[in-house]
């Protein structure tokens, strides 16, 4: 798979048993299937995620070997005991799938191991992550689901998983499936009311597309900008773990791009907010002064205005920025967990708004993590809980300072408008007693109020431009992760990096992440007035 890439994964689920006389069909509508699939992604890797059971789950590994498409094997059990399950004549199929596949491991264990059946534990340990490691589910079904779900695994239940999520008791958390079934109905013995091959969508297809669009966006625009100068988020890279490599490369990719849109946005808000001023300025130069020809410049900031928006609003830069930024702050959250040694995954640990909100940022740290689990455990003391620290330290006083600085202009703005106001009423004081009687009331009453207008415009310019980035609330969150930093450095220093530890920072990062993503989006560039 391309490191630096969010593959598209399509999950695979299927009946044991197959009629001959189907299968051409059934294999026919797979691919036609699979090569739709990769139309509407042409900038990503489609992969197959597959436990290669004897039937459907074979069937679909032969299509994706025969299209090209790579293949994760995520087994039920170990491989020995698993050829115990195949036929003769299948086994020889399955001992060569799981040569070409790309990755061949055990799926790791959503739920705790109950006194029961290995087999079929091992059986529905491998349909829960097939159904909720993948954007869409391809089921070879016949959409029967009585005997599968009162069984506890099944082609049915992992459709209902993928459909409906999973609710897991050890810790009472609900691991949501990929939401999206394409079921290729697939009869086993008695024969169904759709003909063999039939294709049907179990899903919201405009969440899907748009969840397929999302992420094929990002792909193409991964491999148009050079990462190299992003910082790294691990302390030394471990070549042992290709899945953390991953992660690194594509948090690269991500903080990259984010920052990139990040300027796009803000020089945009800058523009959008000069052009109220000078539109203001010049309509008072207008009215005022009578210098009527400066009509024309406010048509000229209503047009530069006008073309910024629809500029801002082509290129989506301020959603691309919040969206990449919220995908590397998740994906960095994914990587320290791993790197720690921790089996938890960041995805089942966004809250529901985030997962409404950037399903396919969800989706993504699901597939990027696809694999066993780390073979290795290292303390995350220095790298995760004191760097992030003293970033947000650092960033509260980068933040505290932009505040000072919009705040004193702000106030210089009222003290010079309050001055201005007493000279005006000083002004028609003396004009109206006589006193100053010599003078032409008119240009000064003009000079006076274009000067308090101009004061109206830089504060409009600071409300335009400092006001739509939060300082005030940006500052209070960095200080809140600040010592939410040291009190989890005491705690790492007093306990020891415990799996309890390690979630909690997990959690807290993603839900801060989380919060600064939606008041962000209330700051859309608008031309205000």
């Amino acid at each position: 798979m391309k490191k630096d890439q969010i593959p598209i994964v399509i999950g695979i689920t299927g009946h044991r048993i197959i009629p001959k006389s189907d299968e051409s069909a059934i294999y026919a509508s797979v691919k036609r299937t699979l090569g739709f699939i990769r139309e509407q992604c042409p900038h990503s890797e489609l992969v197959l995620l597959d436990s290669l059971a004897e039937g459907g789950d074979l069937l679909c590994a032969k299509a994706a070997n025969e299209l090209q498409i790579p293949l994760i094997a995520a087994l039920p059990f170990e491989k020995d005991l698993y050829e115990n399950d195949f036929s003769d004549d299948a086994l020889l199929h399955f001992r060569s799938l799981c040569e070409y596949a790309s990755d061949c491991f055990v799926a790791p264990p959503t739920e705790s191991i109950p006194c029961a059946n290995f087999k079929e534990y091992g059986y529905r340990q491998a349909s829960i992550y097939v159904a909720t490691h993948a954007h869409v589910l391809l089921a070879l079904w016949d959409g029967e689901t009585e005997s599968d779900l009162k069984n506890g695994c099944g082609t049915a239940f992992a459709v209902d998983v993928a459909l409906h999520g999973l609710a897991v008791s050890n810790d009472r958390t609900v691991i949501d499936g990929c939401g999206a079934v394409i079921q290729i109905v697939t009869p086993r013995i008695n024969p169904t009311n759709d003909p063999a091959g039939t294709v049907k969508e179990w899903m919201n297809r405009r969440s899907f597309e748009e969840l397929l669009s999302r992420t094929d966006e990002f792909n193409r625009l991964a491999d148009s900008v050079d990462a190299s100068e992003a910082d790294p988020i691990l302390p030394e890279e471990d070549s042992s773990d290709p899945i953390l490599d991953r992660m690194a490369k594509i948090h690269a990719k991500a903080e990259t791009l984010s920052n990139h849109f990040a300027k796009r946005y803000r020089t945009v808000l800058m523009l959008l907010a000069a052009a109220s001023t000078v539109l203001t300025l010049s309509f008072l130069l207008y009215d005022e002064a009578e210098l009527y020809w400066m009509i024309l410049i406010c048509g000229a900031m209503l047009l530069f205005a006008f073309f910024l928006r629809r500029i801002a609003a082509r290129t989506a830069s301020h959603r691309r920025y919040i969206e990449y930024r919220a995908l590397e702050e998740s994906v960095r959250a994914q990587s320290y967990l791993r790197y720690a040694g921790s089996s938890q995954e960041a995805f089942s640990l966004l809250s529901w708004s985030q997962r409404q909100e950037t399903a396919w940022i969800y989706t993504a740290l699901a597939v990027i993590g696809i694999g066993d689990l780390p073979s290795k455990k290292h303390t995350i003391l220095a790298c995760w809980i004191r760097d992030q620290r003293s970033y947000h330290q650092q960033a509260e006083q980068r933040t505290k300072k932009r505040i000072r600085f919009s705040e004193g202009v702000v106030r210089t703005a009222l003290w010079v408008s309050i001055l201005l106001y007493c000279g005006t009423v000083a002004f028609e004081v003396l004009f109206k007693t006589g006193t100053i009687w010599m003078i032409d009331a008119v240009l000064y009453r003009t000079i006076l109020k274009i000067l308090l207008g101009s004061i109206s415009a830089a504060t409009l310019f600071i409300s335009g431009y400092y006001g739509k980035q939060s300082l005030s609330r940006k500052w209070s969150d960095h200080r809140k992760m600040e010592r939410f930093f040291q009190r989890m450095e005491e705690r790492c220093v007093r306990e020891g990096q415990t799996e309890e530890l390690l979630q909690l920072l997990a959690r807290e990062e993603l839900s801060e992440n989380g919060n600064w993503s939606s008041y962000q989006r209330d700051n859309t560039p608008d031309f205000s007035l």
